[in-house]
Formats: C-alpha cells, sequence, structure tokens
C-alpha cells in the first residue's frame, strides 16, 4: 500500500466520521452501506486527485470501509479459507481443497493489528478490544465469515478468516458433491423426518455446519426452530421459506470490566424456554451438553449439534467429558444413561483423498454401565465408499421406513 493512498485512507476516514456526526446531529439518520461506500469514494476521488487511478480510490475505500488488501481475498468465490501471520504471505485454501500462497496483506505487523481493531470498531454487532488485555477476537464479518484474531499471546499477530458458504443447502445437493451415496443420505433425510436426535462429528473444515445446514432443510416448514451458535454460521435466514419460525441466539464475550458475558450454555437454557419443537447447538464443547442432552431425553426430539470428534465412537466418551464440565456430579453410568436416551443416531464427517466425506453412521443403542452400546449402520469399505454395514435395530427400521427410508436402497448389493 502506497503512503498516498495510507494518507488519503486516513483523512477519508475523519470525513466519514464527521459526515455520521453531523447526520446524528441533524436527525437525519445513517447512510446505508451503499451511500457510505459512494461517500467515501467520491472523498477519495478529491484527496487522491482525478488523475488518481481507480484501483488506488478503491483501495482507499476498502482501507476504509472494508477490510484493506484482505477484502479481495474475501470477495473471490474460490476462497474458502484466509490464514495471515502478520505481513508474511498469505495462506488460502480453496474450495477444492488446495492450498495457495498469496501477496501479504499488510506492510508491517502493526498494519495487521489495526485492520483488526478497525474490523472490530466498524464491522461487528458490538465493539470490541484487540490489544494485550483483550489478545484474541472471535467475530462474524458482514457476509456470514468468521474472523479470529490473536495477538501478544503468539509470535506475531495473525488473522483467519473461514467464509460460509449458502449455495449448498440440501442433502441431495451434497449426494451429487460426492459427501454420501444415495442410501445414506436417504437415511438421514428419514431420520430428521422421524425426528430423530443427531450429533454431526469431525474435524476442522470438514463440512459439519454445512452437512447440519442440508439436515435442518429436510425439517417441515411448519415446526419453530430455535439456533444456538458462538457465530452466526447455520443462516438460516437464508432459507426464510423453509424455516419462516424460527429464532437465532449468540453466545457472547464479558465486556471490558468482564461483565454480560452469555454463554452457550445460558442460551441452551434460553432456548428452551422458547417454545422450540427443535434446539440446534452449532457445535458443542463444554457445559452446554448437558441442559442440551437433557431437552434431546425430555421431548424436543429432532434436535441436532455438532461437535469435534475424529470418529462416531469417541463422541461418546466427549460428551461425558463435557456433561462432566457442568459440575452435575453424575456418575458416569448416569451420564450415559443420558447420552443413550438423548442421542440416536451419530454422523462422523472426515477428508478422504482430498474430498469431504461421511464416513461413518452410528445408531446408539443402550448404555451398559461405562459404555454406551452402539451399531455401525454405515462405514467405508476397503475402497473408500460408503456402504450400509450392522443393520438397523428393527424399530428403527420400521419408524425410518414411515418417514420414507427404503432399506433396499442402503447399498449392500452395490
Amino acid at each position: 500500500m502506497t503512503v498516498a493512498v495510507r494518507e488519503a485512507a486516513a483523512r477519508v476516514g475523519d470525513m466519514l466520521a464527521d459526515e455520521r456526526l453531523e447526520r446524528r446531529s441533524r436527525d437525519l439518520g445513517d447512510l446505508d452501506d451503499a451511500q457510505e461506500r459512494d461517500f467515501a469514494r467520491r472523498c477519495a476521488r478529491v484527496e487522491l486527485g482525478d488523475a488518481a487511478p481507480d484501483d488506488e480510490v478503491e483501495a482507499v475505500v476498502a482501507r476504509v470501509l472494508g477490510l484493506g488488501r484482505l477484502q479481495p481475498l474475501l470477495e473471490d468465490p474460490d476462497v474458502n479459507d484466509v490464514h495471515v501471520r502478520g505481513s508474511d504471505p498469505v495462506w488460502v485454501k480453496l474450495r477444492d481443497g488446495r492450498r495457495e500462497r498469496r501477496a501479504p496483506i499488510v506492510d508491517g505487523d502493526d498494519e495487521l493489528v489495526e485492520l483488526v481493531r478497525r474490523a472490530a470498531t466498524r464491522m461487528g454487532r458490538h465493539e470490541r478490544r484487540f490489544d494485550a488485555g483483550s489478545p484474541e477476537l472471535n467475530m462474524q464479518l458482514p457476509d456470514g465469515s468468521r474472523l479470529f484474531a490473536v495477538m501478544d499471546v503468539s509470535a506475531r499477530p495473525s488473522l483467519v478468516v473461514r467464509r460460509h458458504r449458502f449455495d449448498l443447502s440440501s442433502l441431495v445437493e451434497l449426494e451429487d458433491k460426492g459427501l454420501m451415496g444415495r442410501g445414506a443420505r436417504r437415511l438421514l433425510a428419514a431420520a430428521v423426518r422421524a425426528r430423530r436426535n443427531l450429533v454431526v462429528a469431525g474435524g476442522t473444515g470438514t463440512g459439519k455446519t454445512t452437512l447440519l445446514r442440508a439436515l435442518l432443510n429436510e425439517v417441515p416448514a411448519d415446526e419453530r426452530i430455535v439456533t444456538i451458535e458462538d457465530a452466526y454460521e447455520l443462516g438460516l435466514e437464508h432459507f426464510a421459506e423453509l424455516h419462516p419460525d424460527h429464532d437465532a441466539l449468540q453466545s457472547r464475550p464479558a465486556n471490558v470490566e468482564g461483565r454480560g458475558e452469555i454463554t452457550l450454555a445460558d442460551l441452551t437454557r434460553m432456548a428452551l424456554r422458547m417454545d422450540p419443537d427443535r434446539v440446534i447447538v452449532g457445535e458443542v464443547r463444554g457445559g452446554e451438553a448437558f441442559p442440551m442432552l437433557l431437552a434431546m431425553s425430555q421431548g424436543n426430539d429432532g434436535s441436532m449439534c455438532t461437535m469435534h470428534a475424529d470418529s462416531t465412537r469417541s463422541v461418546f466418551p466427549k460428551l461425558a467429558a463435557y456433561v462432566a464440565m457442568a459440575h452435575t456430579g453424575l456418575p458416569v453410568e448416569t451420564t450415559n444413561l443420558l447420552i443413550a436416551s438423548a442421542v440416536h443416531l451419530v454422523v462422523y464427517v472426515g477428508i478422504r483423498d482430498g474430498r469431504r466425506r461421511i464416513a461413518s453412521i452410528r445408531e446408539v443403542v443402550d448404555a451398559d454401565g461405562a459404555q454406551i452400546v452402539s451399531n455401525e449402520v454405515y462405514a467405508l469399505d476397503r475402497d473408500g465408499v460408503l456402504r450400509a454395514a450392522y443393520p438397523l435395530r428393527e424399530e428403527t427400521r420400521r419408524l425410518l421406513a414411515d418417514h420414507g427410508y427404503d432399506a433396499r436402497d442402503d447399498g449392500r448389493a452395490a
């Protein structure tokens, strides 16, 4: 970034701030996003001169209203994730799974800190600090992407942006993309319609949220959904015709005085008072597991969540550990009885040969002391093809058959 662009951006930022104050003092109302961008563009043209190239003008606008040289990466339809470490070259993860090295987006580490602070001030729902006293920032950008930044506790300031796309919205589309076959797709669709409680597990970036969103879009339109998330990623508002009656809740960190924190566990308790048909927890990773499991086992059938795990089987001890974090004092046998009564199916999503794939679907059967009894009903064969494995329980098979699942589609003969 040239000195001229940097200096012009500072002056345009002051002009925009003055314009906002002037309009508010005269009760004229704030400019919308398009109007602010036009205002900033006109000011940038004045500051740089009529002969200035358009790319310099847009660089000023991006610095004032957007995220500077990060903005083009966020507007690139092929970019999924962006990893920034100080003023080093940037690494991006593309939609096809490839990684590429791109030019730096800042000229110095201090400029990256300034960029994050600007995002926190102008783009977040609430103004947030980013300094030595608050060395991490987790926020949602206007396009739905999640920005996470860290400083001071890291060797250099770093920023990660994970983009969330809403173009894949159905199980059929995910089947077409190779995430699963016909049998698994019809099993999951029937499970949602039959109001089975589902846990979607997997590692980072494996497509858990995408699959959960597609599962949600199988929910009948006359049902009320309440979602609970750290950042709004499920995007039910993008599918308003599918979910006309929904509420989305988001956790909140403490303010600079250390007050006002709202945790996922708090939101889970709130959600149960909002008359939901289904409660959806975007990602379970702590004490919120206990009220969520209670909700699943006490009438909110059809609820779902995601969590990090390395297999369907490892979900059960992790859930037990999360319940323990709620300081319930429950013995492990009682915790396992709660898990077995609450969770019906666990789906594991992984990456195989560079592609996102469902690798396992497990049916929960019962609890036996310190163990959860379960059957892996879908698993990858030696060729990496997802096929039916252990048969569903007869009770489950009949229930899912009533909601469109045909065991002849399970792929045993394929």
